[in-house]
């Protein structure tokens, strides 16, 4: 990989923000409200943007950036698609179990839903986020889809998966500046007491590990090779791996054979070229 030492560092400073983002959103929970729990209460609500941060932002971060990790170029294409996936949908199912957590504390508590610019973005990126997945499987990593589809879609797919992730950042940060505004009465939000210095801190945390995983990943240098250029990093003797669409790349042996067969027809071309000669003399 080109400028490896670079895209080691931004990997860990991406990871270990996200990390502490993720611990941030507990203490905020745990110390400052509530806690957390399920009975309806605003201890079932806290659930919403600890398991947002978790999955929504965390886990979707390194379930983009997972293809930029070279140690990984080796692992078949296929392996790493499911791991793709999986990563997703585990970050999908904790955005779903967010989404309830807040639609019965409202029902509980009479509060209306879906009022905020928060909850309509938020609702929305939700369901372009499971149209994502769904489709990814559906063309990407199940046999089903031909090769020119899929190079057709990639850029489109590569393309929403960045402004659907970009999205929820947005949407993680206007949620967290309503839910202060709310919450912080005495003092208010306005003067700036010690949960809101945490609580924006955590939004900036947030900020900072969305913009290193976009970073990280529209960096050409950084991309995962074609596969054709991976099979230089198998050990020799391996089994040549499949092309994208699943099919083995018999170009070379192609190739080989044609040479072979040029190669003993100009061999039999001499050999009665010799003969006529000799037939002459």
């Amino acid at each position: 990989m080109e400028g490896y030492k670079s895209f080691l560092f931004f990997l860990v400073c991406s990871l270990l923000l996200g990390f502490v983002a993720v611990i941030f959103s507990l203490v905020w929970v745990l110390h400052y409200r509530e806690g957390l729990g399920w009975d309806g209460g605003a201890a079932e609500f806290n659930w919403h943007p600890v398991l947002i941060t978790t999955g929504f932002i965390f886990i979707q971060g390194i379930a983009i950036i997972v293809y930029r990790l070279p140690w990984t170029w080796k692992c078949s294409k296929l392996l790493m698609k499911c791991i793709h996936a999986g990563l997703h949908l585990t970050a999908l199912v904790l955005a779903i179990v967010a989404l309830v957590a807040v639609f019965d504390f409202h029902n509980a508590k009479n509060i209306p839903n879906m009022y905020s610019l928060h909850s309509w973005v938020g609702l929305t990126v939700v369901i372009l986020f499971s149209l994502q997945l769904v489709l990814g499987i559906l063309v990407f990593l199940l046999p089903f889809a031909s090769a020119n589809l899929r190079a057709a879609l990639m850029p489109i797919h590569a393309y929403s998966g960045l402004l659907i992730f970009g999205t929820v950042i947005a949407t993680a940060l206007m949620g967290i500046t309503e839910k202060l505004i709310f919450a912080l009465k005495d003092p208010a939000y306005s003067k700036l007491p010690p949960e809101a210095i945490f609580v924006n801190t955590l939004g900036v945390l947030i900020f900072v590990f969305g913009a290193l995983v976009i970073w990280m990943t529209t960096q050409p240098a950084w991309k995962r090779p074609p596969e054709q250029n991976l099979k230089t990093l198998r050990p020799e003797g391996g089994t040549p791996e499949g092309t994208e669409d699943g099919s083995t790349d018999y170009s070379n042996t192609e190739k080989s054979d044609v040479e072979l067969n040029s190669e003993a027809a100009r061999k039999r071309n001499l050999k009665l070229d010799d003969a006529g000669q000799r037939a002459t003399m």
